[in-house]
């Protein structure tokens, strides 16, 4: 029995082999022929390698001439004279047969694909020479010849076998009709709907290897016209757009193959557009990388893209966890982008330019390439032009060596031009290279000079500040302009940031035009921190350089505190020191509210209207004070209990804010007394219960910034815990 067993078990896998061999039927073919012998013949070369090809797709031709049409020399094609069109397809159609069982592992089988589709093209474009213009049927869309005949036998054959069970079978026959779908330019009507139905249910094949190339079939149908048309003899699921279809398989197919062959196919139209662009938020790194390498170069002039889809593609790309990916979006941004940019920048002497060919580094093509990723949003801290600009510099070593700075530059900044030369600076100063060290410092200019731009440029934006400021109605226009400006200064301040300050005439300029920014009201709040790192930088590291540093802030703290309350006439007898000042800001609260409670009766809305704008001006004051003195305790490492002026500070301004009745100047006195903490630990283990209340009680906000604190004092303060 044991044998018995063995044997039914070999003969099962003998037939589960011939099934899988002879998954196509082959009818009875009859006795063997010249023509089937060349043609085999011809078949046989073909699958062996690609480099002759081209030559026996000349020699299949000469033989479908001779099966096809009159002969013109009976001697030399008497040798075919007994068979017709009919026996010519017959023998291509059975070759065909033949490939269908071909595992998709064996490259002959592709090659035979690959040679077919270029027969047939090549054979339509002949017949087309061959049909005279006026043999033709000006009615007839699809022109009857021996290629397009030959074209529907075969399709004919393959097209029932989009159904068969063995998945092989499956593949190759989908590959084959996707094949001479891409190849030919006309189709005829009748096969174009069956190959359309046939391809549309494939989409849902379980293999992915058949998704694929059906995918590749309907990415050209797509494009047709017909996608809205619904065929009558096809099942729900096949019925109606292919273009939705696509779409629908391109966002939800499990095999990434699938997803980016969709990818590499679907025609560029603005429906198809966002649904291509997310495939860079794809779970495969091979088709976010080939969006970025292959289909985004392909799209065309990149400034077609809306500013939103060039902002995320850059942000997806430059943080992509995928090396590749990055590096895609890198050579894309500084090679293709830049590119774009400089062909409408060229004199016109060079529009004759080679394609392909670099363009010279344009200065304009530069900006206009910043102004495009909209650099004053995206060129903050943090912002993806930061990446993007350093990846630029990293891969164009000729437009690091074109560029320059002279005086006309520094005189009349833009937004984009002032990156670019922050950007600059910073790259060659952290590059580590001494070339490009050497490089900025003959670039930039000397450091009193370079003060004397900043200045300039901190008058004109204190001047714009003050102007919308005195204006009644709003100007967008206006606004946006000191936007920019503002934008300016912070990037000549990050630059100042990193000057060599050994030069004692320009480091005292410096200081000099630091102490005078930091005293004015109107400095806004991210120009007034880098005001305040500038100041830290330029007074020294030492311990004298940090109390010189500490004891200017608090100076500009007092004159801002006087400048904006002294807007105020009922506050003109007040005392010209801080001391007076914060401990009148602090006394004054009960008596404004008895006032009013007092003269409720009796004063007129006008009155009420000073008020509320005396309140409104108290919270400004202290809310700048704050901010001043926050930047100042996030530049400074001495010990709090040491410094004086720090503990003035922290009894006259901190205490008073974490007191104050107003969320805006509780949340931010609190952080300015979480950073006092940091600098004494017996202030730090004072308050730690008062932080543990803010974060179990206080709003949302402030127990953010209690929880941040109380964080930062115990990794500062480790013995704390215990």
């Amino acid at each position: 029995s044991r044998k018995s067993s063995t044997q039914t078990l070999k003969s099962r896998a003998s037939a589960s082999t011939r099934t899988s061999a002879l998954a196509v039927e082959i009818p009875d073919e009859g006795p063997t022929t010249s023509l089937r012998s060349q043609i085999c013949s011809i078949f046989a070369d073909a699958q062996r390698n690609t480099a002759t090809q081209r030559k026996l797709i000349i020699n299949l031709r000469k033989i479908q001439e001779a099966c096809c049409y009159e002969p013109t020399k009976p001697r030399k094609q008497q040798k075919y004279e007994d068979f017709g069109e009919r026996e010519f397809n017959e023998e291509i159609g059975r070759c065909f047969i033949r490939v269908l069982p071909v595992k998709k592992s064996e490259p002959v089988g592709d090659r035979i694909v690959r040679f077919l589709g270029l027969f047939l093209k090549h054979a339509s474009e002949k017949d087309n020479e061959i049909a005279q213009p006026e043999e033709a049927d000006e009615t007839e869309v699809f022109p009857e010849t021996p290629s397009s005949r030959l074209t529907s036998h075969i399709l004919s054959l393959i097209l029932p076998l989009l159904t068969a069970k063995d998945k092989t079978v499956r593949f190759r026959s989908t590959q084959i009709v996707a094949h001479i779908v891409n190849t030919l330019d006309s189709i005829d009507d009748e096969l174009f709907q069956l190959v359309r139905v046939g391809l549309l249910k494939r989409l849902r094949d379980k293999e992915a290897a058949v998704r694929v190339q059906a995918v590749l079939g309907l990415g050209r149908l797509a494009g047709e016209g017909q996608e809205d048309e619904e065929d009558e003899d096809s099942d729900d699921d096949v019925a109606g757009g292919i273009l939705e279809k696509l779409l629908d398989v391109l966002q939800n197919d499990p095999s990434a193959e699938v997803r980016r062959s969709l990818l590499l196919n679907l025609p560029f139209t603005p429906s198809t557009l966002p649904y291509l662009l997310e495939r860079a938020r794809d779970f495969d790194a091979a088709t976010r990388r080939a969006l970025y390498s292959r289909l985004l170069p392909a799209l065309g002039d990149f400034r077609h893209l809306s500013l939103t889809h060039r902002e995320k593609l850059l942000r997806w790309g430059l943080r992509d966890r995928d090396e590749n990916v990055r590096k895609a979006t890198a050579r894309l941004f500084r090679e293709r982008w830049i590119e774009d940019c400089a062909r409408s920048h060229q004199p016109d002497e060079e529009d004759g330019a080679v394609p392909g060919q670099v363009s010279k580094p344009s200065y304009d093509a530069l900006l206009e390439l910043l102004e495009r990723i909209d650099v004053v949003n995206s060129g903050v801290e943090g912002g993806i032009a930061f990446e993007a600009i350093k990846e630029f510099w990293d891969g164009r070593p000729d437009y690091r060596d074109f560029i320059a700075f002279d005086d006309d530059f520094w005189n009349d900044l833009a937004p984009e031009s002032i990156f670019v030369a922050r950007t600059y600076n910073d790259y060659c100063r952290l590059a580590g290279d001494s070339k490009l060290q050497d490089m900025i410092e003959d670039k930039m200019p000397e450091v009193t000079k370079f003060a004397f731009f900043v200045q300039k440029h901190l008058n004109k934006l204190i001047e714009d500040v003050r102007k919308i400021a005195l204006q009644e109605q709003e100007d967008a226009e206006a606004e946006e302009d000191t936007v920019q400006q503002e934008f300016c200064v912070e990037q000549l301040l990050h630059i100042a940031l990193t000057l060599d300050y050994s030069d004692e005439v320009g480091r005292r300029q410096m200081f000099s035009i630091m102490r005078e920014a930091l005293a004015l009201a109107e400095l806004p709040e991210e120009c007034t921190k880098l005001v305040v790192e500038v100041l830290r930088t330029v007074c020294g590291g030492n311990v004298a350089g940090e109390r010189e540093f500490c004891g200017i802030v608090l100076e500009a703290v007092a004159e801002v505190h006087d400048t904006i309350m002294g807007e105020d006439p009922s506050q003109q007898d007040a005392d010209e020191s801080f001391h007076s000042a914060r401990s009148e800001l602090s006394d004054d609260i009960t008596p404004t509210k008895a006032n009013k409670a007092k003269r409720k009766d009796d004063e007129s809305a006008e009155n009420s209207g000073i008020d509320e704008e005396k309140a409104i001006r108290e919270i400004m004051v202290n809310m700048k004070c704050l901010h001043i003195a926050q930047c100042m305790l996030q530049n400074v490492q001495c010990d709090l209990e040491q410094n004086s002026v720090l503990v003035t500070m922290l009894n006259n301004l901190v205490v008073p804010a974490v007191r104050s009745q107003e969320a805006p100047i509780r949340e931010r006195g609190l952080l300015c007394l979480g950073l006092c903490c940091l600098l004494s630990k017996n202030l730090a283990s004072e308050n730690l219960t008062l932080f543990l209340h803010c974060f179990t009680k206080g709003h949302e906000a402030l127990q953010t910034i209690a929880i941040q604190i109380i964080t930062d004092i115990l990794i500062t303060h480790p013995t704390l815990i215990s």
